[in-house]
């Protein structure tokens, strides 16, 4: 019995000298060198919504207008989502309901848009030095005509039922001959985008169009060859820019933070070859009153049909 106290009592005399078990030491927090938190995995960005009117057909729309919104969404640090319809009157129905941020649109779009639900002004492209446009008529080379009033009983491509250029002008043109393109052409047919309409008349489906200007030379810029399929029977005066609009409904942080990266975008080598890619020069700040001309031809254009 007294080896078994012994033993129990030599046991508890050998654990209290034992050393003590090791611990890690406490990890080191430098607390000048901050860093942010790194973003959670499931946090989601919204992104800005730009709608482009189809001045150029969707698959020229992609390719022409991806360098800049790229751009865009690489100053803003958030994804661009883009938005294309058929139509400019569809395009004005987003902006209307702020289902879009921002949009590309032709200068009816604008107009009409302004008018109806107060569509707000942002910017403007300025090309070759300009900030206006004009609308073109042209027609397939071997037709004999001079001008519109040439064009009797032919077939005409409009671009859209709202477009200035593609439509509002060459019906402003034969009103003022006291007729209407449903009286005066035999038939005519709507392309949905400018490019579509040169090459209606290039290939012989449409005998003339009437086409922004701005589409006709990037169009001939890269196929020089349409020069001898197609010829120029009038030019109209000059009229404002087609516009970059903005949504009534956005923020005033979101619109002045899109005015500085557009603006400021001719001033960084990778913006300038996001506006090449458009053959812009830059963006400029425009007002209403650039818009007057083009205003008191629409409201002049009675698009229904009657003289």
């Amino acid at each position: 019995m007294m080896k078994k106290v012994f033993a129990l009592l030599m046991l508890v005399i050998l654990a209290a000298c034992a050393p003590a078990p090791t611990t890690q030491p406490a990890a080191y927090v430098d607390l000048t060198d901050l860093q942010p938190l790194p973003t959670p995995a499931n946090t989601q960005v919204k992104p800005l919504r730009v709608a482009i009117a189809a001045v150029f057909s969707p698959q020229g729309s992609a390719e022409s207008y991806a360098p800049l919104l790229d751009y865009l969404g690489l100053k803003l640090g958030r994804p661009i989502e883009r938005v294309q319809r058929r139509t400019y009157a569809e395009i004005n129905d987003l902006l209307r309901t702020g289902e879009v941020d921002l949009a590309f649109v032709c200068t009816s779009s604008y107009l009409l848009g302004h008018k109806q639900f107060g569509l707000e002004l942002l910017v403007a492209p300025q090309v070759n030095g300009k900030v206006t446009y004009n609308a073109t008529l042209i027609i397939r080379t071997e037709l004999k005509a001079q001008s519109i009033a040439d064009l009797r009983g032919k077939t005409f491509a409009f671009t859209d039922p709202t477009s200035f250029s593609g439509r509002v002008y060459p019906t402003y043109l034969l009103q003022q001959m006291g007729t209407t393109p449903e009286v005066f052409f035999a038939r005519t047919f709507f392309t949905y985008s400018h490019d579509k309409a040169i090459y209606a008349v290039v290939e012989g489906q449409a005998d003339a169009a009437s086409v922004d200007s701005l589409v006709l030379d990037f169009a001939l810029k890269r196929d020089p060859t349409l020069a001898q399929k197609i010829r120029v029977i009038h030019v109209s005066p000059d009229f404002g820019m087609p516009p970059v609009v903005v949504s009534p409904s956005i923020r005033p942080q979101l619109r002045a933070e899109l005015t500085d990266i557009l603006l400021g975008m001719n001033l960084d080598p990778a913006g300038l070859a996001a506006l090449q890619a458009l053959d812009y020069d830059r963006f400029v700040v425009v007002s209403d009153q650039d818009y007057r001309s083009a205003k008191e031809v629409q409201s002049a254009v009675d698009l229904n049909g009657n003289p």
